[in-house]
């Protein structure tokens, strides 16, 4: 078992674990629209599936709108 923070909440977790697999856990909706980073470094989605999470990392899903007038 492991903990990661997740958007700023701690998550206990199994490991091994891929960000591929995090977002699928965390149900995130419309992840072909999302960006992650892990340990504040962004994750090239090419590779989320490779990227393997360690205890104590920290993982943000952002998403980015588009807007104004």
């Amino acid at each position: 078992m492991a903990q990661i923070k997740v958007n700023g909440e701690v998550q206990t977790i199994d490991l091994p674990l891929s960000v591929t697999e995090l977002i699928r856990k965390n149900n995130v909706e419309q992840p072909e629209m999302v960006s992650v980073q892990v340990n504040e470094e962004f994750a090239d989605r090419e590779e989320w599936d490779s990227i393997q999470l360690k205890d104590g990392d920290e993982v943000d899903f952002l998403y980015f709108m588009g807007g104004g007038c």
